[in-house]
């Protein structure tokens, strides 16, 4: 996540200078601290907030369990992934339903924040989990508010009831408590109330919040922030709080570049859980809010359950036994190709994705030159070959790559590198199939998914060669020590070995063996 990408940066940084240490002096916790208290100051975290982290941090990890423990580094790793779970909440909360329908949910925030977006994301993501929201328009105020809320509802595929025209024309407590009763005789069994914001606290504001609560008695009342929106983001907060009494906390536009670690303050300033935030401008770009989660990605540690649970929504489990057994018997095509392209982007955005596996922050750079758009280029150089082609690749002689290429409008050199890269998936996906190891060309065998389930990441021992040639069976036997080596720290975060932190825990691993079809 963008947000949180230079504070990331910061504390991987901070941390990196222990690798390798066997013992840890006063001193190096002393240094260590001070650069972690620097990265979240200048992610503008409060410094109440920045004051308890740190001395939490320094005062576990100058405590026995440290000094006595056989990898010093690790340890403090993993107490600045907890102290970071902490502020950010601990357990995650869930949305807390009615028992009798409609469940209420009363949106509030400054002008600005993405209420108005939110609440067709939030109507989005519950219509997906079988409820049928409806959406209140008591934004009367705003020019186009109303407007707005229709349009962004029927993109989202939900109703909206907007009795009235809004531009200054209304009463927005009046439309609350109709809408109340709306619900309950057209049976939408959640609505989501968005309410009227402005562009600082003041008491008009506070007023109309505070009578639209009354008038509807909410189950949920989520104070929306900006996550860029800096070191108001806790005066602003306290304020609602005193105001309208929220429940829960939503961060919106967590895909930004500002420093966005004021944010992070919000939880401990306020004592309430944030559930959800949202992640780009896509009315999909919305997920729950996991303490833990986060804590790995701002540690660059990864998001594995997060990016499975993504690929689960997005994939049809009957055609992913069918691509497997194309895969076992070789038959896999272009267009096969083509259609786990286009549910790949079902998934949302590739970045984010990427973003989302360990050690991501040392690709920063990589990941943000990478284009969206490659995708798309791929999908119409494919849909620029004949049916016979796709299926079969050695078809494509000189002449017929020339003609695609131009059809595509791309190159025949991009037209040559999709067909390799296509050859040489197919090649590692057919191998995995069949219960192998895939051979990366300059990488070795891939270490970390072979394993069965509840077993030990660490790699088998091989035997040695058998080979009567004595330098062959020497080159051999180095061979084997190169790729067990290599290996045993792939994908592993600041050096360390599996396990949080550091690498996929256990849970991930058998999570993505289950969705592999290998639990």
């Amino acid at each position: 996540m963008a947000t949180f990408s230079d504070l990331s940066s910061r504390l991987t940084d901070s941390l990196k200078n222990l690798r390798g240490k066997g013992k840890l002096s006063a001193a190096d916790v002393d240094g260590t601290v001070r650069e972690i208290r620097r990265a979240l100051l200048d992610a503008d975290v409060s410094l109440d907030v920045v004051k308890e982290f740190t001395g939490r941090v320094r005062e576990r990890a100058l405590g026995d369990d440290v000094s006595k423990a056989l990898n010093p580094a690790q340890q403090v790793v993993q107490i600045v992934n907890d102290e970071l779970v902490t502020i950010l909440g601990g357990e995650q909360r869930r949305l807390e339903f009615a028992k009798k329908p409609p469940t209420v949910i009363m949106l509030a925030g400054l002008q600005g924040a993405g209420k108005t977006t939110l609440a067709g994301k939030l109507a989005k993501y519950l219509a997906k989990d079988k409820h049928t929201p409806l959406l209140v328009a008591c934004d009367l105020q705003r020019p186009n508010a109303v407007n707005q809320l229709q349009v962004v509802g029927e993109k989202a595929g939900v109703a909206v009831f907007a009795p009235e025209p809004g531009n200054g024309v209304g009463d927005p407590v009046k439309v609350a408590k109709q809408s109340i009763k709306y619900a309950t005789d057209k049976v939408y069994d959640v609505v989501i109330i968005d309410t009227a914001g402005r562009l600082g606290v003041d008491a008009e504001l506070m007023k109309q919040a505070s009578d639209i609560r009354k008038a509807t008695d909410p189950d949920e009342v989520l104070f929306v922030i900006d996550a860029m929106i800096g070191q108001d983001a806790i005066a602003t907060a306290k304020a609602f709080q005193e105001g309208v009494d929220f429940t829960g906390v939503v961060l919106s536009k967590l895909d930004g570049d500002a420093r966005g670690g004021a944010a992070l303050s919000v939880v401990s300033a306020t004592g309430r859980p944030i559930l959800f935030a949202s992640t780009g401008e896509g009315l999909d770009e919305f997920e729950p809010f996991y303490p833990d989660r986060m804590a790995s990605r701002i540690l660059d540690l990864g998001d594995i359950l997060t990016l499975i649970e993504q690929a689960q929504e997005a994939f049809d489990a009957d055609e992913a036994t069918k691509m497997a057994e194309k895969f076992k018997s070789d038959t896999f095509t272009l267009d096969d190709f083509l259609g786990q392209m286009q549910q790949l982007k079902k998934m949302g955005s590739l970045k984010s994705m990427m973003g989302m596996l360990p050690g991501a922050g040392k690709m920063k750079e990589q990941l943000d030159n990478f284009d969206e758009r490659e995708i798309t280029r791929t999908e119409a150089i494919i849909q620029s070959m004949t049916p016979a082609e796709r299926a079969n690749t050695k078809l494509l002689n000189g002449s017929r790559r020339l003609r695609i290429a131009k059809g595509a409008g791309m190159t025949v050199t991009d037209v040559n590198a999709l067909v390799n890269r296509f050859e040489q998936a197919a090649k590692m996906m057919k191998t995995v199939a069949k219960g192998g190891v895939p051979q990366v060309p300059g990488m070795g065998p891939m270490g970390g998914l072979a394993h069965g389930k509840g077993r030990s990441a660490t790699p088998a021992k091989k035997k040695g060669s058998k080979s009567g040639n004595p330098a062959k069976r020497a080159a051999e036997n180095a061979g084997l020590v190169t790729s067990s080596g290599a290996s045993g720290s792939s994908g592993a975060g600041f050096g360390l070995g599996a396990g949080k932190p550091g690498g996929p825990t256990p849970e991930e691993l058998d999570a993505l063996q289950k969705f592999l079809g290998k639990g």
